[in-house]
């Protein structure tokens, strides 16, 4: 059985320890110390990395209350080695982890909803609950989570007996075999868990919730806390900044001057679409009244207006008409229009030719396609 430092103090970075076994394991090894301040994978919770000496531990795992340090080369049994956790990273997700338990105790104080799920990636968490909760009421929990944080409280660790459990009101996800680690936030938490945390709640710093979405008849959360939630932060911060001189606004004018703009934007693609509307309807009214196919090469158009051109030209001629958006660069949107024929044959033809895709109704079909407008031209007609 491994001692186990990290429970014993979950600040210690630093270790000396003897190898009592190690094991290839794949491509690499697989080393058991008698006593680690590595923590391994377990409750959601990556396994810590780090160095044994000067070799690189990538992975920590445990198995029957042993726990091995997964390396690229062996250790020779008997060995004393010098440990060191990547401390960055360990009190990274001490940061993550904790924030969950105040966020999930916080919910399931108000709403009675039980964290049904949770993930401690390497960029963002999600909590998983079982009913629904609304932005605004997500703005409430993450404002009483950060007073949480200002109270700097303790977190308290037990390992209550089995008599004790059996009063103790306690969050859990999984069923618990044999001893229940019990990580309180007083007041705020209590919950059975297996991971390392800090030892106060001030040493979280912050904790953003950054969006909430519906999943599996509840709802998802995502969390930033500590040094994830300062970092992202500091990038929005520099996107706000370079889209106020973009826009030649103060900062906290920028939604208003976005606004601006986005209607600004929508007024003259109304009138490009009028512009669009008009020209058609000029090279519609050009082309001479029973002609028997025809097609026109447009640089830009929408698709709704290129439908009105083949509308307009179908009317004029006897055979089909043809309308292909784009340019020979980066391809092709056709529509085929007639009143008189199935445009459908020569939609196949166009596509096994250009390798395109599309279809549509005898009257009318639209697609995609690759090819060059001579090309294009001189299969049509």
């Amino acid at each position: 059985m491994t001692r186990k430092l990290y429970y014993e103090n979950s600040h210690q970075k630093e270790f000396t320890a003897t190898v009592i076994n190690c094991e290839a394991s794949m491509d690499a090894y697989r080393i058991c110390l008698d006593q680690t301040a590595f923590f391994p994978e377990s409750g959601g919770q990556a396994g810590d990395k780090g160095f044994l000496n000067t070799y690189e531990v990538f992975d920590t795992q445990e198995k029957d209350n042993l726990i091995w340090h997964y390396t690229r080369v062996p250790i020779e049994p008997g060995t004393i080695v010098s440990g060191q956790i990547d401390w960055a990273k360990r009190f990274d997700r001490m940061q993550q982890h904790t924030g969950e338990h105040i966020v999930s105790g916080l919910i399931h104080r108000y709403f009675h909803y039980n964290n049904v799920g949770f993930h401690l990636g390497e960029t963002e968490v999600t909590l998983d609950f079982d009913g629904p909760i609304t932005k605004e009421e997500l703005k409430r929990i993450e404002k009483e989570a950060n007073e949480v944080l200002w109270c700097n409280l303790p977190i308290e660790i037990a390992y209550p007996s089995k008599e004790e459990l059996k009063t103790l009101h306690y969050r859990s996800k999984i069923e618990i075999r044999g001893q229940v680690r019990i990580v309180t936030i007083p007041d705020i938490d209590v919950c059975a868990c297996c991971a390392p945390h800090v030892s106060f709640t001030g040493e979280i710093g912050l904790i953003k919730l950054t969006g909430v979405q519906s999943h599996r008849g509840g709802v998802r959360i995502h969390l930033l806390a500590g040094k994830r939630a300062l970092a992202d932060y500091g990038e929005k911060e520099q996107a706000v900044k370079a889209i106020s001189v973009l826009l030649s606004a103060k900062e906290e004018d920028v939604p208003k001057a976005v606004e601006r703009l986005k209607q600004e934007n929508f007024n003259l693609v109304g009138q490009i679409l009028q512009l669009h509307k008009t020209l058609i309807e000029q090279k519609a009214a050009l082309v001479p009244e029973g002609t028997k196919d025809i097609a026109f090469f447009e640089k830009d158009l929408d698709n709704n207006t290129a439908r009105e051109f083949v509308n307009l030209l179908t009317r004029r001629c006897t055979g089909i008409a043809c309308v292909f958006t784009g340019n020979d660069t980066t391809g092709y949107r056709y529509i085929l229009g007639s009143s008189r024929e199935d445009v459908r044959p020569l939609c196949k033809k166009l596509n096994e030719t250009f390798q395109g895709k599309g279809g549509g109704k005898p009257e009318m079909v639209q697609g995609s396609l690759n090819g060059a407008a001579k090309a294009i031209q001189e299969l049509l007609f």
